[in-house]
């Protein structure tokens, strides 16, 4: 490559959070997946943070939208519109203009998908566009060297997908997908505060539910939380009291599928990368994996040493900045600036 190195920009486009890494800036935008919509103007009130406040509280004239669904692009011109957005608001239109751009997809996004994604870039002024996936990211980020000719299992648990990979020399062997994750976690919830209590609650009070007082073991601070929302009968207001261990059995049904999804995973994995996956144990990386007690309650199952990454939440976007380095190799290597 001749003349001034490009900048390099790279995005984790997830289900529950949208985040922008800058080289020389570092992380500039770190918020949630979310666009808000005024529906006869078919105009971007809001985006992100803004966005999320309006969950559950809009009025006729407001649509809001998740241009990610179960790490399924949903709506691309919610996606595009997003980003424009964001760099809008931020003021880095002339920071893309012929950068170097990597995104971080969950694995299930399709060939169409990714084509769009790349005219995306490309209209933001990217001048060459990768597309990486996020458990191979996550893991890089996660303290994983995932360059050692040694199999490593990742299980990347994010907003609306959980990744299950095994990597050696630099990238994926195998990996299987499932659709249980962060906001399946949360409707569980809202459905046992139904069944259970006769009372409905928003998605973000069932969120903020499992953050506060989820766990998968007993914990030696633990203490109940109390729920506001509206009683499926009368439809008044009206509160109630949940605790760890009641939420426990509600978080353990919709995991087990993430255990069977690893156990799939294991079965499938040649015999010498399962003997490194023996010894070098699980690396659990996304919001999903700060539920406290996980890492035991996954390692008992699978008798398999397990290890919560470094800074879960920010593994992926963690991993890209890592990925810097490798990405400038391979535009080297090709000395050309075609879009890849």
């Amino acid at each position: 490559m001749a003349g001034k190195k490009p900048t390099y920009v790279s995005m984790d486009l997830g289900t529950a959070y949208t985040l922008v890494y800058i080289a020389g800036q570092g992380i500039v935008y770190n918020e949630p997946s979310i666009v808000a919509y005024k529906i006869r103007e078919n105009k971007i009130i809001a985006v992100g943070s803004e966005a999320y406040k309006m969950i559950g509280k809009g009025n006729k004239n407001l649509r809001i939208v998740r241009p990610m669904v179960d790490g399924v692009i949903t709506d691309i011109k919610a996606t595009q519109a997003q980003l424009n957005y964001i760099f809008a608001r931020l003021r880095l239109e002339k920071t893309l203009k012929g950068c170097v751009m990597v995104l971080a997809c969950p694995s299930v996004i399709t060939e169409l998908e990714k084509s769009a994604l790349k005219k995306i870039a490309i209209n933001l002024g990217a001048s060459n566009v990768f597309i990486e996936e996020e458990v191979k990211m996550a893991a890089l980020g996660g303290g994983v060297n995932i360059y050692a000719p040694s199999g490593n299992l990742i299980i990347d648990m994010g907003g609306g997908t959980t990744d299950v990979a095994v990597i050696a020399s630099g990238d994926i062997v195998l990996s299987k997908s499932v659709k249980v994750a962060g906001n399946y976690l949360n409707e569980e919830i809202l459905k046992f505060v139904r069944a259970q209590y006769g009372m409905e609650i928003g998605v973000k009070t069932a969120e903020t539910v499992k953050i506060n007082i989820g766990s998968l073991a007993k914990q030696a601070d633990e203490k109940s939380m109390k729920v506001y929302g509206r009683d499926v009968v009368s439809g008044l207001p009206r509160e109630i009291t949940i605790s760890p261990e009641e939420l426990r059995e509600v978080l353990k049904i919709p995991l087990s599928r993430v255990i069977e999804l690893t156990v799939q995973v294991l079965e499938l994995t040649p015999p010498e990368l399962a003997g490194d996956i023996f010894r070098n144990g699980i690396t659990l990386c996304g919001g999903t994996a700060l539920i406290k007690g996980i890492a035991k309650y996954f390692g008992d199952t699978l008798q398999l040493p397990t290890k919560v990454g470094e800074f879960p939440l920010l593994a992926v976007i963690n991993g890209t900045k890592k990925y810097e380095a490798e990405i400038y190799a391979k535009l080297r290597a090709t000395k050309t600036e075609l879009d890849y």
